[in-house]
């Protein structure tokens, strides 16, 4: 892997994680695009992924304050209340359906599920799901324990590369009846554990395995790039979502399949 190399699926990662068009998609393209064979990609794309949650950490510290703030509480005894508990159970409980699913398929993750034609075909189903989740969506509830965990349910889905962690859970918040801003706003603080841990978990495997001393530079570059402009990303998707639906990546998506059948 090039420096240039690093350097595209550092700004892939940086813009496709947080928009709605799935960034384990896109990686596994530009991957068969560049001809670029990394040791262990799924490895490679966890730490990628540490990389922009941290971004998340960085643009909603005061919330992740706020949660550790509740953990620390909780350990301690001390009574929780209000939105600060509601908060604090509905991302500990909706996470709990990805760490399950996580757990069970990784091996499969790294094998069957990374091929061109299988992103294509979740594009499409991701692409469903959005469109049914704004054409339905009634945006007059507000965030409950409950729906925290249906909101982890809809996580789980991206584990499937092309789906899109962001687009199933902001389409689940639709369903359930979130304005987008909340939606979005969720989405983002209940991928913060799970991709923290497995972004964690990923890079002591490779520590483990010494392949940081062959992918060190490449990783490290990749994963600057791929920090920065997540951020930027987190701010325009928040931004944009306040006044526009997710159609615009809608037909993104569906414009992507039909590029990856014309070319495969």
């Amino acid at each position: 892997m090039t420096i240039l190399d690093s350097i595209i699926l550092g700004i892939i990662q940086g813009l496709t994680e947080f928009l709605p068009v799935s960034s384990s998609g896109h990686l596994i393209i530009a991957r068969h695009f560049l001809g670029i064979q990394t040791m262990d990609g799924l490895a490679f794309d966890a730490v990628l992924q540490l990389a922009t949650i941290l971004a998340v950490g960085l643009y909603f510290w005061r919330d992740i304050l706020g949660l550790v703030k509740s953990f620390f509480k909780l350990i301690t005894r001390k009574v929780m209340v209000g939105k600060e508990a509601t908060l604090f159970w509905a991302i500990f409980i909706g996470t709990i359906p990805a760490i399950i699913f996580g757990l069970l398929f990784e091996k499969s993750m790294d094998t069957i599920f990374r091929n061109i034609h299988l992103v294509a075909l979740t594009l499409v189903l991701g692409s469903i799901l959005m469109f049914f989740a704004e054409k339905y969506a009634k945006q007059n509830k507000h965030l409950t324990i409950e729906k925290g965990f249906m909101a982890g349910l809809f996580q789980t889905l991206a584990l499937l590369p092309g789906v899109s962690r962001s687009g199933a859970t902001i389409s689940g918040g639709l369903f359930l009846g979130f304005t987008r801003e909340e939606a979005t706003r969720f989405s983002f603080l209940l991928s913060f554990p799970i991709i923290l841990g497995s972004g964690l978990k990923k890079l002591l495997d490779l520590y483990q395995a010494q392949e940081l001393v062959v992918l060190g530079p490449s990783l490290w570059i990749a994963s600057f790039f791929a920090f920065a402009v997540g951020l930027g990303a987190i701010h325009f998707l928040i931004t944009y979502l306040k006044k526009h639906t997710l159609y615009a990546f809608v037909v993104y998506r569906l414009l992507l399949v039909v590029v990856l059948l014309a070319l495969f």
